[in-house]
Order: C-alpha cells, then structure tokens, then sequence
C-alpha cells in the first residue's frame, strides 16, 4: 500500500533536508501525469485537490480517483484535501477518502483558527488522516495581498492545534506565473525560532528554484505548493496539440499529449526538490 499521509512524507523530508511538492490536481490527465513522474523518479508526491478542482469534479469523485492512482504506485502519494475553507469541506474529505486535509482558517482571528484547527485535528487524527493549517495570509498575484506569518501566532498555533503541517506566508504568493517573489528568510527564521511543525510554502511556483533548493536544505519547509508552472506546461502543450490536429474533435485525443508535457515538467520540479 502506497496511500500516505502528510506526515508520512513530510518528516522524512524534514529529516533527510528536502522537500516534498503538494501538485494541484485540476483533472485526470494532470493527475495521471504527476503519479508517473512520481514512478519515474522515486519520489513521494501529494496530490491536491484545491477549491477550484472541487467546483468542477465532485470531491466523492475526487477522492476515489485520487486514491486509485495512489493504491497503485509503487512510492507514497498523498491524497490531500487543499484549502478547506470551513470544517464541513474537509470532513467531507475525510469522508471520500483523502489521507491529508487543509483547513485554512487565514482570515480567521488567531484563536478561532486555533480553537477550529484543533477541533478537526482531533477527528482526522482518529480516522488516520493529517492536518495541515496556515497562519498568516499568502496573497494572490493581481488579487489580495499577503499578510505575514506572525512568530507569536504561528507559535500558539503549533503548541496548541497538534496540527501535522502549518503554512506560512514570508513573501510567496499564490498564481505567479514567473519565479519573482522574494522570500523573507529572516521572518522565516523568527518563525523557526518559536515552533517545531514541518512548515510548508504555498505559491510555489513564484520561488525562484534555487531558492526553493536552498530553502529545503537549509530551512524547516518541506512541502511546496506547485500549480501554476505545471498549468503552463499543460496549456502550452494543449495549444500545441490544437494547432497540429486542427480536424480533430475528439477529447481524449487532444488532450493525450498534454499528459507527457506535464509528467516532463513534473520531473524537474520534484527532482530538483532531492538535489537531484
């Protein structure tokens, strides 16, 4: 069995000083894609089903695909839940299935995100399922701004939820479609200073890669949201697929290509995250 939870993968890579990506699952053919690259290399994974994919593929369905690409790979994936905005969305995911869920309590006051993490870790702890939180607010480009992780939140957090994971925002930011943010590690190190959790960084794919290297050697994260870029390389190959089969009308056929392109691009993100 290769179903794996969040904590399954993080403390290994916390230990051993890399990291594990949490890749955003839009549909079947991403997701097909990032299970084989996972083969290829060796490398543990997390398939995340954010708010976004849960809009268009119910979560029941999500679940029983998620798990099934799981069940048979032959390295731990994780099936997670991403961005619960209220507890209801992750027992749900709980329920259907998944081994990790986010509740993300961001815009909450820190005691109601506390006192709610809590709660739900209490239930998914006993149905054998991780919990991730995130204290602080990582922004969107063109859209909210972020707000940052504060050392003395992000610690009640730790010391009193028992979450498995906590998201942190030093300067990432969610859809950055070139690698432009600039991390704030001496905010990172005040937050290090005053909890234990594995730390996890969502906008991913605005870290620069060598920083994202240098982050996981060097740093408490271990897990990185990877969206975006792997979009890109979907719709770059899609186009691509478009314009060489311009008669076609067929689905599967069109979007058949795009499954190498995203398994390629897939490679050199969790490859570069073991030093590879």
């Amino acid at each position: 069995m290769t179903l794996a939870t969040l904590s399954d993968v993080l403390i290994p890579a916390l230990n051993q000083g890399h990291a594990v990506a949490g890749l955003v699952v839009l549909g079947w053919e991403d997701a097909k894609a990032y299970v084989e690259a996972a083969e290829e290399t060796g490398i543990p994974i997390i398939l995340q089903a954010g708010p976004a994919s849960r809009m268009h593929t119910p979560v029941p369905i999500l679940g029983k695909m998620l798990r099934h690409l799981a069940e048979q790979a032959s390295v731990p994936v994780v099936c997670h839940i991403d961005h619960g905005y209220s507890i209801q969305e992750c027992l749900e995911g709980i329920d259907c299935g998944f081994t990790s869920v986010m509740f993300d309590g961001s815009n909450l006051p820190i005691s109601e995100n506390i006192d709610k993490t809590a709660k739900l870790v209490e239930v998914a702890h006993a149905a054998g399922v991780s919990v991730e939180g995130e204290v602080g607010f990582v922004g969107y480009a063109q859209g909210p701004v972020s707000a940052t992780t504060l050392p003395a939140e992000a610690a009640r957090f730790d010391a009193e939820t028992g979450a498995d994971a906590l998201a942190i925002s030093v300067g990432n930011v969610h859809l950055k479609t070139q690698p432009t943010t600039a991390i704030d590690f001496d905010a990172l190190k005040a937050i290090e200073k005053l909890t234990y959790l594995p730390l996890v960084m969502h906008g991913g794919s605005g870290i620069p890669a060598d920083i994202r290297i240098r982050l996981a050697r060097e740093t408490r994260v271990c897990k990185f949201n990877i969206g975006t870029e792997l979009r890109m390389a979907f719709g770059k190959a899609l186009r691509r697929s478009l314009a060489d089969n311009p008669e076609s009308f067929d689905r599967l056929a069109l979007l058949n290509p795009t499954v190498n392109a995203v398994k390629l691009a897939t490679i050199d993100v969790i490859s570069s995250f073991k030093g590879r």
